[in-house]
């Protein structure tokens, strides 16, 4: 039987970000820290992995974080626009970036090249103060980072710089490349040489503190946590080691979904989308939901016939090729009873209600979780924030 339809039917198409889950997610990863004596940075980077990056900011900080992480100055700058003033560090740049407005702006800037922290300096210099910076040593992921050939330079360079008052180092620090491998020995060859920098700083007569864990190593090594953690994708709820809703402590906090737009009864044999990959074998009800792969939907997740919605009370095969703009949801001969236009279909959520989760979708299209969530930034989704009083 249909549902009834709510007074206020909600918008086309829509991301719910649940504050509450984060509030609950970051309270779990700030304690767990607190435990080792370190701090909480919470990663609020591609706008918030998705999520919104100022109301994630926000609702971290008034749950245990003290610090945020972006990648570029730009997401640094739109935080401090947003009112945010907590201490944050922007990592991804390049050496010709305008520094200035982010040392003007008191954003921490990492540096991993001699090239990087001279433009800093630079910037530093227009904008009337120091700049606080944190020297990124690769450890071993391969990625940004200063090779510890170039490691004794750059802490030179950085070392005069600050004695200088042109800036202050704040930390030494590294990303980690098998965290959700727990007792990787690439993990600990990585702390080795972290450690192994920071004490080259220390003797050059700098006092940084030192950042390693990710999510995974907040989780599950303390050993790591060291002055700073910087959880990311645990704060969104979706577990770094894969563990399925109900073994997992976080609770995801995105939830997908779409009203439907038409509800229609076909006979078998009918073709369904491009290519008719799909044929019906019976006569069948059939519903159409306005969200394709210009929402993050990809494309390949309907290939061989597995994606489903929670539609009308029950899970319900998705048919035929995922389209620009939309999907079709098989609704089985008695359909036309219990799914109606307006209705809403819920592409991935917490799981708790039996919908899809994004770690399903990450499962079926050979990916992580981390796409699925921040691939769904379309403009024509519309962003419910709840959870905020909660």
């Amino acid at each position: 039987m249909a549902q009834p339809r709510p007074s206020d039917p909600g918008p086309r198409a829509e991301v719910v970000v649940d504050l509450a889950a984060v509030r609950h997610n970051v309270g779990l990863l700030s304690r767990t820290a607190a435990d080792s004596g370190a701090a909480t940075m919470v990663v609020v980077k591609s706008d918030g992995y998705g999520h919104g990056a100022p109301d994630i900011a926000r609702t971290a900080l008034r749950s245990g974080a003290s610090w945020l992480g972006v990648c570029t100055l730009d997401e640094a700058l739109a935080l401090r626009d947003n009112g945010i003033d907590a201490p944050l560090l922007s990592w991804l740049h390049l050496p010709d970036e305008d520094f200035a407005p982010a040392v003007a702006a008191d954003v921490d800037l990492s540096v991993s090249s001699h090239a990087h922290l001279d433009a800093v300096l630079d910037g530093a210099r227009r904008a009337g103060r120091p700049a606080r910076v944190h020297l990124k040593i690769d450890t071993g992921l391969g990625r940004n980072g200063c090779t510890g050939d170039d490691w004794p330079d750059l802490v030179d360079a950085a070392a005069k710089a600050a004695a200088a008052g042109r800036c202050e180092v704040v930390s030494v620090w590294s990303h980690l490349a098998f965290a959700d491998v727990t007792d990787h020995p690439v993990t600990d060859a990585q702390a080795a040489r972290l450690d192994a920098a920071w004490r080259h700083a220390r003797d050059r007569g700098l006092a940084p503190m030192r950042h390693l864990a990710n999510s995974a190593a907040t989780m599950a090594r303390p050993d790591l946590h060291y002055d700073l953690v910087r959880p990311g994708i645990a704060v969104y709820g979706l577990d770094p080691f894969d563990r399925p809703v109900g073994e997992s402590p976080l609770r995801p906090a995105m939830t997908l979904r779409a009203r439907v737009v038409n509800v229609k009864k076909v006979r078998a044999g009918e073709g369904v989308s491009y290519g008719h990959e799909f044929t019906t074998t019976r006569d069948t009800t059939l519903a159409l939901v306005p969200l394709g792969y210009a929402d993050g939907v990809p494309r390949r997740m309907n290939f061989g016939g597995r994606m489903r919605v929670w539609l009308g009370g029950r899970s319900r095969p998705v048919v035929g090729r995922v389209c620009m703009d939309q999907v079709v949801v098989d609704c089985g001969p008695d359909g036309g009873s219990q799914v109606r236009e307006g209705d809403v279909a819920v592409l991935f959520g917490p799981g708790d209600g039996g919908a899809p989760t994004a770690q399903e979708w990450a499962d079926e299209l050979g990916t992580i979780h981390y796409e699925v969530v921040t691939g769904v930034q379309s403009r024509r989704i519309t962003r419910t924030v709840v959870g905020e009083n909660v």
